[in-house]
């Protein structure tokens, strides 16, 4: 099918159609939609020109979201990704989606977005979207997913606790269920410790609850903590300090690497992390193939790396 085509059973001229492929601001919503239902329904893609190299980024609105440290990370291995490939950049915060419509771009990446707000993605826009760490079901044509693999990480981490000789692992994920990585991480942790025959004490809790969530666990003789997600290595080694604890000698500890944090904390902590460059590098990768109007994976799942630290 061609432009010409898709004009026809519109009821528009050929140059609307292109208009509404780029985004162009003078488009009426119903046009639009109109447009890209008859795109969907008949399986076209407009190929996206070389041109246009605007890729934008999507990045929570709130600074105490809870993984804004990973955001970070990610949003610097992006910025030193995809300039290199020729493409510029322009920082969307969330809450100002609605910018979406006027903008041209050719592609866009969400950074800890929940999926559920780009379910109707498709219906709104002709260009990828790839959704960074978080997993979700891709049947959007254009909805595309890059993510670390959350259940390798986990078990990186177990495995070093319990190889140091560790059995009694208390768990804190931060955040609350049904957001976030939070339930890929608790599955994963209740597979390895049933596996390993291990008690299983497991937490959800947020920057405040993490010294009584460490007090309950201390009262259960913890000899290991494990905390994924969010600031949870130094919120863990700042209530251990309370408690009188030492790190590793009473509690080993492993969280979720802050770049800036976790190898400067007494002691430095042994953490899990992503290779951001690496999932920064498949972001580009997807776009880069869409614009080729090459196949593309609909879901990209990349390991975690243990750094060794003093704090097992």
């Amino acid at each position: 099918m061609k432009i010409g085509e898709i004009a026809k059973l519109a009821g528009v001229s050929p140059s609307t159609v292109s208009r509404v492929f780029n985004h162009h601001a003078s488009i009426s919503d119903e046009v639009r939609e109109k447009v890209l239902a008859i795109a969907r329904e008949h399986a076209y893609h407009p190929r996206l020109t070389a041109k246009q190299r605007n890729v934008v980024i999507i990045t929570p609105y709130s600074s105490m979201y809870p993984p804004q440290c990973c955001v970070e990370m990610i949003l610097m291995a992006l910025t030193g990704e995809l300039p290199k490939r020729g493409f510029r950049l322009e920082i969307l915060p969330h809450d100002n989606l609605e910018r979406l419509a006027s903008m041209q771009f050719c592609a866009a990446a969400a950074i800890g977005a929940e999926p559920e707000d780009f379910r109707n993605w498709s219906n709104e826009q002709n260009v990828p979207l790839i959704m960074i760490d978080r997993d979700m079901e891709t049947h959007s044509p254009d909805v595309y997913v890059v993510r670390p693999d959350v259940a390798m990480g986990v078990e990186l981490a177990l495995d070093k606790l319990t190889a140091s000789g560790r059995k009694r692992i208390g768990c804190i994920i931060h955040g609350k269920p049904g957001t976030s990585n939070a339930d890929l991480r608790a599955e994963a942790i209740r597979k390895y410790m049933k596996k390993k025959n291990l008690p299983e004490m497991i937490h959800f809790g947020d920057d405040q609850e993490y010294l009584e969530i460490i007090g309950k666990l201390l009262r259960r003789k913890i000899d290991a903590l494990f905390c994924p997600g969010g600031s949870g290595g130094i919120l863990a080694a700042y209530a251990l300090s309370l408690f009188g604890k030492q790190i590793p000698e009473d509690v080993a500890l492993i969280a979720s690497e802050q770049t800036f944090f976790s190898r400067y904390g007494i002691p430095p902590q042994t953490t899990i992390s992503p290779d951001y460059t690496e999932l920064a590098s498949a972001v580009a990768d997807v776009i880069e193939s869409r614009i080729n109007g090459e196949p593309v994976k609909r879901k990209t799942v990349l390991p975690y790396v243990l750094i060794e630290r003093e704090s097992v």
